[in-house]
């Protein structure tokens, strides 16, 4: 892996042969050629569309987003990972998004994120262009709030839903895919209250990294997540004075209000500068994690 003068991006529709709809997809990878700027819903970022790939064995890492989200919200960490040398998949989950959120607050739901990820992970490997460059059959996930249950699930976990998101009214065991290419998670401000029952995520054998905000009051979840998995957690850290949505890229100055809770943070919480620091350390946690995945 070596640093990139530019990142390029492909735009991906993936089928989801379970709804018979289409997952939106991106995948962001090191490239030579020129950037520009170029518009994602709210967001500008500057990438090279349909460059060649430059590089090879390129690891994977998939990000899903939050509750009513887009992946866009993690534009930062995903085009610093694309410049070190990884190839991104970034993926809106259908019916969970900002464009759609139908689903939300559904055990629906919660079966379908996970088989969203798998599917993206299959598109990125089969991708004509990417594929051949990447480090074949291992990827990494990287998710927040829901997506960290997301990424959970797929790498083993055993998720059980609530009442109240059953059409039934009665809470019961998930079915959910798992995928044994995931080798390395990358957890912050993680949503785990589905996994309330002991060693719900005992199967979850992929090396983690955990940032929780100190004053994240929407998913206080990190004695949840450590009761299982403290022997896989490898770099872990409660992260002073942040919130739940501190860990997502700084927000357009547009979008920048009070009544738009995803782009407040605790009073003197600098998320800029943090997100220098969040990129970095989740960079060097994957490098180790990914490391020799390919002999």
């Amino acid at each position: 892996m070596h640093e990139a003068r530019a990142v390029g991006c492909r735009a991906l529709q993936v089928q989801d042969p379970v709804s018979q709809g289409a997952i939106s997809a991106w995948l962001l990878y090191p490239t030579g050629a020129p950037a520009r700027a170029v518009s994602f819903g709210p967001y500008q970022v500057d990438v090279a569309m349909d460059a060649q790939p430059d590089g090879e064995l390129l690891p994977l890492v998939a990000v899903s987003h939050g509750n009513g989200g887009s992946p866009w919200t993690h534009r930062g960490t995903a085009l610093h990972l694309a410049r070190a040398g990884f190839a991104v998949a970034l993926l809106e989950h259908p019916g969970n998004s900002r464009s759609d959120n139908r689903l939300a607050h559904t055990a629906q739901n919660l079966c379908d994120r996970p088989r969203h990820l798998a599917l993206v992970l299959d598109a990125a490997f089969a991708d004509l262009a990417l594929g051949p460059r990447l480090l074949a059959g291992v990827a990494a996930v990287l998710g927040h709030s829901i997506g960290a249950y997301t990424a959970l699930a797929l790498a083993g976990g055993r998720p059980r839903s609530f009442p109240k998101e059953e059409p039934d009214g009665q809470s019961r065991s998930l079915q959910v895919p798992r995928d044994p290419r995931v080798r390395a998670l990358v957890l912050l401000a993680p949503a785990a209250a589905w996994f309330l029952e002991a060693g719900s995520l005992g199967g979850v054998t992929a090396q983690i990294f955990l940032r929780t905000g100190a004053l994240d009051s929407i998913a206080p979840h990190r004695e949840l997540v450590m009761r299982d998995l403290a022997a896989v957690i490898t770099d872990e850290q409660i992260v002073p004075n942040a919130g739940h949505f501190s860990f997502q890229s700084p927000f357009p100055q547009s979008m920048i209000r009070p009544d738009f809770p995803p782009s407040q943070d605790p009073p003197g919480f600098d998320r800029v500068s943090y997100q220098c620091q969040l990129n970095a350390e989740v960079e060097a946690f994957l490098r180790g994690a990914l490391r020799g995945a390919d002999r």
